[in-house]
């Protein structure tokens, strides 16, 4: 990769890198900070390889707090199926991609934690975008965390043109809906997908800002919690929340369709599925 766009596909991907390693750090710290008997979880790294170009490693903790989280990086490249390439934008007229990103899932043992999700990325083709988002979803809503997961994400939105808060968040009301079940999945936050203002050096600044966002404030809401007994009726309830979360997942989640459309990493794709999962 040389010249201005291969600089840019590098900055992008050694930013990838670096969150993720501070998210597991924040998170292993959260699992030390744990009580009871288990031992406090750690991260396993798997690297994988794309066939066709790329790979990613896939991160992943089953602990004491965190039940499970994954925190994934991919950086791939190839060429779009016949099929596929009428659905991405710059893809028709030539079908080659590049694509790195980061991923965040964290599915907590209590059910008074909310779990949360993370995603940015980097897309070209023709054309050159960046999306992703963040959202929470809480078993029972507390509106102290509601509103301080807001407050941050707002708050990584000020000062970039590029970042329009009130559109993103309503974009991600509408994005992580269930129509069959006519409720959200969670407590909302910010979506946004195709974001190429012009100014890249802009609009790469405001997607670091939500990556930082979100290792500030979710964090301290596992903490506000993490210690508070719970019960088995709510534990009960917690597994049916989980398995809203992956009615939306296998149903209507774009990122998933785009890893299994792309040649990638099934497992890590279908990392962000909760562990335990309950219907009635």
């Amino acid at each position: 990769m040389t010249g201005p766009d291969g600089d840019r596909k590098v900055r992008a991907a050694t930013w990838f890198e670096e969150l993720r390693d501070r998210l597991v750090a924040a998170f292993e710290t959260i699992e030390a900070e744990g009580s009871g008997a288990d031992p406090a979880g750690r991260f396993e790294r798997t690297p994988w390889r794309r066939e066709g170009g790329g790979g990613g490693v896939m991160a992943l903790l089953h602990g004491r707090v965190l039940e499970k989280a994954g925190v994934n990086v991919s950086t791939v490249e190839g060429t779009f199926s016949e099929e596929f390439r009428r659905r991405i934008p710059g893809a028709a007229e030539d079908p080659r991609f590049w694509a790195s990103g980061i991923s965040v899932v964290v599915h907590p043992r209590s059910p008074l934690v909310p779990a949360a999700h993370m995603n940015t990325r980097m897309i070209v083709t023709t054309r050159a975008w960046f999306g992703g988002g963040a959202d929470m979803t809480p078993v029972f809503a507390d509106e102290d965390d509601t509103r301080a997961f807001h407050a941050a994400l707002e708050a990584a939105c000020a000062g970039h043109p590029s970042a329009d808060y009130p559109r993103f968040k309503q974009g991600c009301d509408e994005y992580f809906y269930l129509p069959h079940r006519g409720e959200a999945r969670g407590v909302g936050g910010i979506f946004f997908d195709e974001l190429d203002s012009g100014n890249w050096e802009s609009d790469f600044a405001f997607v670091r800002d939500v990556g930082e966002a979100f290792l500030d404030v979710y964090p301290r809401l596992i903490r506000r919690h993490m210690h508070a007994p719970w019960s088995d009726e709510q534990r009960r309830a917690q597994l049916v929340k989980r398995g809203r979360y992956v009615e939306f997942n296998l149903l209507y989640d774009r990122g998933t369709l785009f890893g299994l459309k792309t040649g990638g990493n099934p497992e890590a794709i279908l990392m962000s599925l909760p562990p335990e999962v309950a219907w009635p």
